[in-house]
């Protein structure tokens, strides 16, 4: 059964005659019907709906340029690939997600209680280590498809084009069961108090954190910043999560090099926690690039292989590249 206040107000828009708040409302009431497993009764729903005279889609009318846009200009769908075991975080961040998707899979139980399940999560730190990883495995993990953001096509160089492209994006988003993925969030999100910033850029963040408060919850939204410091403070008490996702410690290094390893059916030749060591400090993303470097090697190498002379030259190469004033090591001064 449908949610009571989505009921009132579908009834609300329907004696109005407000036919483009009725459909949208419609629609949410499908999408809930869907995540609670009511194919039947969603697929009749939407046949009602696209069948019905009353239809906005159905009757002719001046679109304007931004509504005949396609969406495919503002967002595009991304099928997840990446589970939450493939994603190392900390304890607490991992609690703070399980207890998430716990939450959105139990929904039904929350709401027979009146309460609606957590579906803001904002993940903050510097580039490369795991926030577009964790958005995309937090979909997996709830089964649902990921929209990403498109800056490219969702921010307007004319007065107004930003927020109403926000708001037609967020009117379809609204109908979708789904995972919806703000990289770089401070791009849109700025404070709205810093001096430097145009007018249009303030509105278009009123905009936007409107638009946020009306997403149901079966739409989680994840939004990730390399810097938290320049979000509009309004920005951050729209979260019921907030998580920093800091360079990996040695702790961490140490699953990492373990995942590999049972990824590629061969051992590093090197005792983790000496790996661990030369790789702190390091992001994921640098880390990655590092075991692709080796498994390169290692693949053009074959059939006469020497591990841990790869392992070695690669280590070699990674001190020089991140600190190009030290000397050199050769292999034999590596243990």
């Amino acid at each position: 059964m449908a949610r009571a206040d989505l009921l009132v107000k579908l009834v609300k828009a329907g004696s109005s005659g407000d036919t483009g708040l009725f459909k949208r409302i419609a629609e949410s009431i499908i999408a809930e019907e869907k995540h609670k497993q009511h194919h039947v009764l969603a697929s009749q729903l939407e046949s009602v709906l696209r069948n019905s005279p009353g239809n906005p889609s159905n009757t002719p009318r001046n679109t304007g340029s931004l509504l005949s846009e396609k969406l495919d200009n503002f967002l595009f769908r991304v099928h997840p690939q990446k589970s939450l075991d493939n994603v190392i975080l900390t304890n607490e961040n991992r609690k703070s997600i399980t207890d998430l998707v716990e939450e959105q899979h139990r929904s039904d139980l929350l709401r027979s209680y009146n309460l609606e399940p957590r579906n803001r999560i904002l993940l903050a730190g510097a580039p490369g280590n795991g926030k577009t990883s964790l958005a995309e495995a937090i979909a997996s993990a709830l089964m649902l498809p990921l929209y990403v953001i498109r800056y490219d096509g969702i921010i307007g160089s004319y007065l107004g084009e930003t927020a109403s492209r926000l708001k037609a994006m967020f009117d379809f988003i609204r109908t979708q069961e789904c995972v919806l993925f703000f990289d770089e969030f401070d791009a849109i999100g700025k404070e709205r108090g810093d001096t430097h910033e145009t007018g249009e850029i303030k509105r278009v963040v009123s905009s936007l954190l409107l638009q946020i408060d009306r997403l149901p919850s079966y739409v989680v939204t994840v939004a990730a910043t390399n810097h938290p410091e320049l979000l509009d403070r309004a920005v951050w008490r729209r979260f019921q999560v907030r998580l920093e996702l800091n360079k990996p410690n040695k702790q961490m290094i140490n699953v990492w090099l373990k995942q590999f390893e049972n990824q590629v059916k061969y051992t590093l030749q090197h005792p983790h926690a000496f790996l661990a060591k030369k790789l702190e400090g390091l992001s994921f993303s640098e880390i990655e690039d590092f075991m692709l470097d080796i498994q390169r090697r290692y693949i053009l190498s074959l059939p006469d292989i020497d591990v841990k002379r790869i392992v070695d030259e690669c280590l070699n190469q990674l001190t020089f590249k991140y600190n190009p004033n030290d000397e050199q090591k050769t292999p034999s001064d590596l243990p």
